[in-house]
């Protein structure tokens, strides 16, 4: 089956309302195991709409719909709602369910409201084998950033410190490793890539100094929690690991004819 991109709303608003619903859904205070049912559906019924739509738009275009903006916001929505699921099945957190829809659709709404035009063709560089492992295995960890920053920012508008506190300190930090591992793994394959497509592993382009910056930012993080340190500051070096994150990502077009990594 393929689907282009005109048939994408079509697919992404029932998807997004499913999203949505399900996460209204898990946050209603007296839960039912028939409401807990509800949830569940609701959330697979939306992941696997939005995960069918993605593989037939990778259909239609006969490449990974991985080189645009707006087709990795595709998979970040796809891979944030999946994350916030996957945490409220297993750990409990309804509201970062509710969170983590919300954020997913804002990225379906971007697509919806600014279409793009999607090429068949990928230049020279891309038509790689670590071009699809690259692209997705960072945009897990963008998601897992994402999740964990949504955290963090609970934890940040909370008045008093609840005894609640220490265990979601502990689950940020192991979104944080886990999305840190992921994020190093795909520096490692993007570098072999660089040496494959150009001739060198790395060439402190825009793209590539805000990618360590990033990284270093989130090391950062990770040394003042083995201090302890459960305040502020360390809240706040994570939400600003996040804006650097988005700056990587989404910051290249700021450097127009700076940057290797253009390729819309």
């Amino acid at each position: 089956m393929s689907l282009s991109w005109n048939e994408f709303p079509f697919i992404a608003l029932p998807a997004a309302l499913c999203w949505l619903a399900a996460g209204l859904l898990a946050c209603r205070r007296a839960q039912s195991p028939r409401s807990r049912y509800v949830v569940d559906a609701l959330a697979i019924i939306g992941i696997t709409l939005f995960a069918a739509f993605i593989i037939a738009f990778w259909n239609a275009l006969s490449r990974p719909p991985l080189r645009t903006m707006g087709e990795t916001r595709l998979w970040y929505a796809l891979f944030m709602i999946l994350a916030g699921y996957v945490i409220y099945r297993r750990w409990n957190y309804p509201w970062l369910l509710l969170l983590s829809a919300i954020v997913a659709t804002a990225f379906t709404a971007i697509n919806l409201l600014k279409p793009e035009i999607h090429s068949i063709a990928l230049m020279p560089a891309l038509q790689s084998f670590f071009f699809i492992p690259h692209v997705i295995i960072y945009i897990i960890a963008y998601a897992l950033f994402g999740v964990a920053t949504l955290a963090a920012g609970a934890l940040l508008v909370q008045r008093r410190k609840s005894s609640d506190d220490h265990g979601l300190f502990d689950f940020i930090d192991n979104l944080v490793y886990i999305g840190f591992g992921f994020l190093v793994l795909g520096l490692l394959l993007g570098a072999i890539w660089a040496k494959d497509a150009w001739g060198h592993y790395w060439s402190w382009d825009p793209k590539e100094t805000l990618a360590f910056i990033t990284g270093a930012a989130y090391l950062v993080y990770i040394h003042l929690r083995h201090q302890g340190r459960k305040d502020k500051l360390a809240i706040w070096t994570l939400l600003g690991g996040f804006l650097l994150l988005l700056l990587c990502w989404f910051g290249t077009a700021l450097f127009p004819g700076s940057s290797l990594h253009l390729y819309s």
